[in-house]
């Protein structure tokens, strides 16, 4: 009998896709620099682009990878550095309208959650994040839009923060890091993981045990509901339908990322 329980789409990704080492551990020898999104997305089914953190970029480049990328492909977005490493939050507003007007709406439906970022010296503010949260855009080029906090300092392990994002409907994204809080705690209707403790000497980045693991995580998520495995700061939130999960191997030794992401999605397929 098929399985009836639903499940949300579930997608495995890296950061980026131009990265030195990878030439001589995932892209075909011979491969010219200008293809490499072109294969890289038709080996995972999304991508973290960091380069956004950094630079505004065009309208026509986020066309061109539009264009380069399969059918059903998802880019995440790094939201600017301007509007996130900076000690007022409610004071970005300038910075995030400026980065959405850049161009995002060329992505399509191929525009993906936003990462937004903090410092890892930005206590938890009760108003201030209110206050940023107000900021971010409901919908981007008629479609809506969704977004992912990554805090990196111990104090956003509160209750209260769990409570704002569930009010404003945004994720908070879980680290698998040594360096950074974990918190698995749902707060939306689609999950945000970045699995940080790829190691060199493993060739796809995490153990057998760790990606059955996470494949495991992965398809309760997307089933709508949340793993025991996962360590929460409040209650866990009430049962919802599927919902969307997407797993990024970043940082870490970042050269066996696209094992890792390639292992995860064959447990998954």
């Amino acid at each position: 009998m098929p399985n009836s329980i639903k499940q949300g789409r579930i997608r495995v990704g890296i950061g980026g896709w131009t990265y030195e080492p990878w030439r001589k551990t995932f892209y075909p020898k011979g491969l010219v620099q200008a293809r490499e999104l072109e294969y890289a997305s038709r080996q995972v089914t999304a991508i973290e682009i960091n380069g956004t953190f950094y630079r505004t970029q065009k309208p026509e480049s986020f066309a061109k990878w539009r264009e380069q990328t399969p059918d059903g492909f998802v880019f995440a977005l790094k939201a600017p550095r301007y509007a996130t490493m900076r000690s007022v939050l409610g004071d970005a507003g300038e910075s995030i309208e400026r980065f959405v007007a850049s161009g995002l709406a060329e992505l399509g439906d191929k525009l993906g959650p936003i990462l937004w970022q903090f410092a890892p010296t930005k206590r938890f503010d009760v108003a201030d994040m209110e206050a940023f949260l107000k900021l971010l855009p409901t919908q981007i080029g008629g479609r809506p839009a969704r977004h992912a906090l990554e805090p990196r300092h111990e104090s956003f392990v509160d209750r209260a923060f769990i409570a704002l994002a569930r009010r404003y409907g945004v994720a908070i994204v879980y680290s698998d890091s040594e360096e950074y809080p974990s918190i698995g705690d749902v707060t939306s209707d689609f999950v945000y993981a970045r699995l940080m403790r790829s190691q060199s000497s493993i060739k796809t980045g995490y153990n057998d045990v760790a990606l059955d693991a996470f494949a495991k995580i992965a398809k309760t998520l997307a089933r709508g509901s949340e793993p025991a495995e996962f360590p929460r700061v409040d209650k866990p939130a009430a049962k919802s339908g599927a919902r969307d999960v997407f797993l990024f191997f970043i940082n870490g030794a970042k050269e066996r990322a696209p094992g890792a992401a390639a292992e995860l999605l064959k447990r998954l397929s």
